[in-house]
């Protein structure tokens, strides 16, 4: 992977930054428009006395990016720059994800983990075009998106200086931050009734804290906003087929798709058939556990699909190793080493396992569930003249002999040497004894 080239710097530079305390010339600060980095730009102007730029990546979050632009520089923004990030998001970040099968805890498909190095690239970027000193970001100290902001700044320009405002400021909570946009005359969208914290983009919809903080049972129904409620979802199963070249999803329902298309019509099918939901008590990076639901609409159908058309073309000691790369790539993502040359060679793997995944998977959506209907591939493995019953000449059935006794060589000379195990028997108890 090509990376952004840092200047040069050195060791005593970059400390020498670090030990003055506030004090920055210019600084790009990763914008939302949301609650944290909208308070963040006074603050970065009164403590810092900085020119703040704010970098707007557009990752398909659907904001009025307009109107984010304005309150931006209402704010006290000296420049705004909006990114366009979709296409680069989609083809470099979540096809790989999802040619790697990468789920964390076997639930959670990545959204904003995967949004987060696109975004702090762009930002270093961004940073070092404009001459910047440093770059800021709106994460707290208590999530994991610090360092996955963080962790790309190390890796693409590590002269920079970070501002971190949540390990720095007296602010300590949601409410903290709502009582200083009001001092400070800056509209959020976020009210004292529902204090959910929402990371939407392309991929996926996230939803923490408010309720979910003290609730670790079904989220509120108020708190989903991508899929219908399965019990409302259409009584009649839905129909979909998904097309894969080299384990890239190309096509939906026979129909060649542009990238960013493609997620938004499969974000669309699977919402309605109430598709996509996540309940779940994640292990953060940080070290505590968390409780939050996700709507991954399109990415549930993409993953399940692409597993099935992978079992299929696989060879089975590929397919077995696979599931144990799956895992460490899902672990890289959500810890932030996006940018780390264990990744990039992980990939180098993954990319050589995609080469026979082709083919389409057709899936019936019903209220929520998905089942597989069909699987269709030219680099199919499975041969019904062999995997079938009936015993044909492809198959020599005597061949097994050899097999099972090779194979159970260990076990039939523990036995010779040192006596047979004997099976455990269990008496089961009579009934009213204890």
């Amino acid at each position: 992977m090509k990376r952004s080239i840092a200047r040069p710097y050195d060791d005593k530079s970059v400390l020498r930054i670090h030990a003055e305390p506030r004090q920055a010339n210019r600084v790009v600060l990763a914008y939302s428009g949301g609650l944290d980095t909208s308070i963040i730009i006074p603050w970065l102007r009164e403590n810092y006395g900085c020119e703040v730029v704010a970098m707007v990546g557009d990752v398909g979050q659907g904001d009025d990016f307009k109107a984010v632009r304005q309150k931006a520089l209402r704010t006290g923004a000296a420049r705004v720059f909006v990114e366009d990030l979709r296409e680069e998001f989609v083809t470099q970040y979540l096809w790989k994800a999802v040619q790697a099968g990468a789920v964390y805890e076997g639930k959670y498909l990545l959204g904003t983990s995967l949004a987060r190095p696109v975004l702090a690239k762009r930002q270093a970027e961004l940073a070092l075009e404009l001459g910047a000193d440093a770059v800021a970001h709106g994460c707290t100290g208590k999530g994991n998106d610090q360092v996955r902001f963080e962790m790309a700044y190390k890796a693409l320009a590590p002269q920079l200086r970070v501002i971190a405002p949540w390990r720095e400021w007296s602010i300590k909570s949601r409410e903290d931050a709502l009582d200083y946009a009001r001092r400070h005359h800056v509209p959020v969208p976020v009210s004292g009734k529902h204090l959910y914290s929402r990371d939407q983009n392309i991929w996926h919809l996230s939803h923490e804290g408010g309720p979910l903080e003290t609730v670790l049972g079904e989220p509120p129904e108020d708190a989903w906003k991508l899929t219908r409620s399965p019990r409302r979802a259409p009584g009649r199963e839905g129909v979909v087929t998904l097309g894969f070249e080299r384990g890239i999803p190309v096509a939906v329902n026979g129909r060649a798709l542009r990238p960013v298309r493609l997620i938004e019509t499969l974000n669309a099918i699977a919402g309605a058939s109430g598709v996509g939901r996540t309940d779940l008590v994640e292990n953060r990076l940080v070290g505590m556990k968390s409780h939050g639901a996700y709507e991954t609409p399109a990415g549930t159908l993409l993953h399940a699909a692409h597993h099935e058309l992978e079992a299929l073309c696989l060879d089975r000691e590929t397919f077995h190793y696979k599931q144990h790369v799956a895992l460490r790539y899902a672990e890289l993502v959500y810890y932030g080493q996006w940018f780390t040359p264990l990744r990039e060679s992980l990939d180098a793997f993954v990319q050589a396992t995609q080469t026979v995944v082709t083919g389409k998977v057709t899936l019936g959506l019903y209220k929520g569930g998905i089942r597989v209907l069909n699987r269709e591939s030219v680099r199919s493995l499975y041969d019904p003249q062999i995997g079938g019953f009936t015993m044909g000449a492809e198959y020599d059935q005597r061949d097994a002999a050899g097999f099972i006794n090779i194979l159970g060589l260990p076990a039939k000379m523990q036995a010779m040497k040192n006596g047979a195990r004997k099976p455990s028997l269990v008496t089961p108890k009579k009934p009213g004894r204890s």
